[in-house]
C-alpha cells in the first residue's frame, strides 16, 4: 500500500481504500462535516458511519459538499442492535440511507452479534437480519456486506443459513489486543479485518514503549499505530476532528517499521485493555 487510495479487494471483487476514516464520538452537525470535508481534502476516500454514532446525516451532507464524485468514496456504515430481525433491518437500512441522503452503501455491517436485547435467540435473529441484507445486497442497494465484532462462533453459526458470506468483519484491533485466533478465522475465509479504535480510544499515546518507538521513527504514535495496522494487513479506520491529526494521520506511506517492532507493538498485550466480549457485554 503506498497512498490512501491504494486498496485492498473484498471476496467479491470490490474494492476498499486502505485506510478509512472512523467518525466514532463524532458529534453530528458541524463538527462532523467539517471533520468529514477535512478528511477527503486530505485525500481519504473511505468514510466509516454507523446508525448508533448519530452523524448519518452529517457524514452525508459532507459528502454533497466534498466535491468528490460519490461513485469515488467508499461509504460505511452499521446496523444497530435494536434494529434487528428481517423487516426491521429492511427498514433501519432505508433509514440510514434517507439520513445520508445516498442511494446506496459501499458497505453494511451487523454492528454486533450477540446484544443483550436478543441473547436470548441471537442464532435466529442473526439469521433473519442477514437475509435481509443479503436481499438489498442481491438488489444492488450495497455493494458489499459483512460484520462487527464477531468471533468465528459467530460466524459459523450465521453460516449456517447465509448464502452470501461475510466480505469483512470490524473489530478492535490496536497495540495489545491483537484478537489472533479471530484474525486467523477472518484470513482463512478471505474476510478483510478492520481495524476500528486503532488507537485505542486515545489510551495509546500515554504508553512508553510507543512515546519510544515515535522518537525512533520520527513520527507521531498514531502514525505508528496506522503504519503497524497497514503492515499486518488490517484495513486501520483512525479518526479525529482536528485538521492537522486528520492529516497527519493519513501521512503514514514514506516509512516502514520494522519486524521486531510490528511484534513488539502486538505483544504488549492488554497495554490499552481490551475490547468488549459481545456475549457478555451490557448493551
Amino acid at each position: 500500500m503506498k497512498s490512501l487510495t491504494d486498496c485492498y479487494k473484498l471476496s467479491n471483487g470490490v474494492e476498499i481504500p486502505c485506510v478509512g476514516f472512523g467518525t466514532f464520538q463524532t458529534p453530528d452537525g458541524d463538527v462532523c462535516i467539517n471533520a468529514v470535508l477535512d478528511a477527503v481534502e486530505a485525500g481519504y476516500r473511505h468514510i466509516d458511519t454507523a446508525r448508533i454514532y448519530g452523524n448519518e446525516k452529517g457524514v452525508g451532507e459532507a459528502v454533497k459538499k466534498c466535491g468528490i464524485a460519490r461513485s469515488e468514496l467508499f461509504i460505511t456504515s452499521k446496523l444497530w442492535n435494536e434494529d434487528r430481525g428481517y423487516k426491521r433491518t429492511l427498514e433501519a437500512f432505508d433509514e440510514s440511507l434517507e439520513d445520508l441522503e445516498m442511494d446506496y452503501l459501499d458497505l453494511y455491517l451487523i454492528h454486533w452479534p450477540n446484544p443483550i436485547a436478543i441473547r436470548h435467540n441471537w442464532k435466529e435473529i442473526n439469521a433473519e437480519t442477514w437475509k435481509a441484507i443479503e436481499e438489498l445486497y442481491n438488489k444492488k442497494r450495497i455493494r458489499a456486506i459483512g460484520v462487527s465484532n464477531f468471533l468465528p462462533h459467530h460466524i459459523d453459526e450465521l453460516m449456517k443459513t447465509a448464502t452470501v458470506a461475510p466480505m469483512a468483519n470490524q473489530i478492535r484491533l490496536c497495540p495489545g489486543d491483537t484478537k489472533d485466533e479471530t484474525v486467523d478465522y477472518c484470513r482463512s475465509k478471505n474476510i478483510l479485518l478492520q481495524a476500528y479504535s486503532p488507537f485505542g480510544t486515545g489510551l495509546i499515546f500515554d504508553i512508553p514503549e510507543m512515546k519510544a518507538l515515535a522518537t525512533k521513527y520520527n513520527k507521531s504514535i498514531a502514525q505508528i499505530c496506522v503504519r503497524w495496522c497497514l503492515q499486518r494487513d488490517y484495513n486501520p479506520l483512525p479518526k479525529s476532528i482536528t485538521k492537522a491529526r486528520i492529516i497527519e494521520n493519513a501521512d503514514v506511506f514514506g516509512f516502514e517499521l520494522e519486524e521486531s517492532d510490528i511484534d513488539l507493538i502486538a505483544n504488549m498485550k492488554g497495554c490499552i485493555g481490551y475490547g468488549h466480549n459481545p456475549d457478555t457485554s451490557n448493551f
